[in-house]
């Protein structure tokens, strides 16, 4: 990672926003996508004993998707259509699933199960694979935008992580680990969670 464009970015959007994401200047930007409703929202209604209804839980997956700003309205109405089309089965195994994926120790198994279900029906998109977990967990998840992602590797000049359309695992434990590295380099104030941090990133390159 080029450490010093790291600096250049953090400098120029500290010189735009001297407070970071809790800067006046940039509360439209936050209203527009209003993360901190729907993390209040995914986690009251995620709990564990939520699980236990997963007609419940299929719904709740939809309206995150739905209600999210950073999901492309395309893959919007497939998610839904694919949830709806589940049967009584089906919910029940993917709701295990997502348990597997935001609780515990088998959050590898989760993603892959939750990616196995998404790739029958074609809709296996790093949008959709990232959008519950990161609102359930924002400052450990991250919101992968292939966009966003796709830039921020080319900018940072990041060689030992390459980005690929296919949502897997190892891409995503790797880019969290990069996450974490910037934390570690650039003010508290442009983290307050990671779609913030990977926002700030791209709005500065």
């Amino acid at each position: 990672m080029n450490s010093k464009k790291l600096k250049d970015a953090e400098a120029g959007f500290l010189a735009r926003y001297p407070g970071g994401f809790a800067d006046p200047g940039i509360e439209p930007i936050k209203k527009k996508h209003n993360v901190e409703k729907l993390v209040e929202f995914t986690q009251q209604s995620l709990t564990r004993e939520s699980f236990n209804r997963p007609e419940f839980i299929a719904e709740t997956l939809v309206k995150i998707v739905s209600r999210s700003s950073m999901v492309s309205r395309f893959e919007k109405p497939k998610f839904r259509d694919f949830v709806r089309s589940l049967n009584s089965h089906e919910k029940q195994a993917l709701a295990d699933s997502f348990e597997k994926r935001l609780y515990g120790r088998q959050k590898q198994r989760g993603f892959e199960e939750i990616l196995g279900f998404l790739s029958h029906h074609r809709i296996a998109k790093w949008a959709i694979i990232s959008a519950v977990p990161f609102y359930f967990s924002p400052r450990k998840e991250a919101f992968i935008k292939p966009t966003t992602t796709k830039g921020i590797l080319s900018y940072l000049e990041v060689t030992d992580l390459e980005y690929k359309a296919t949502p897997s695992w190892a891409f995503y434990k790797g880019y969290l680990s990069l996450l974490a590295d910037i934390k570690k380099q650039v003010a508290p104030s442009l983290s307050p969670n990671n779609a913030a941090l990977t926002g700030f990133l791209m709005s500065s390159i």
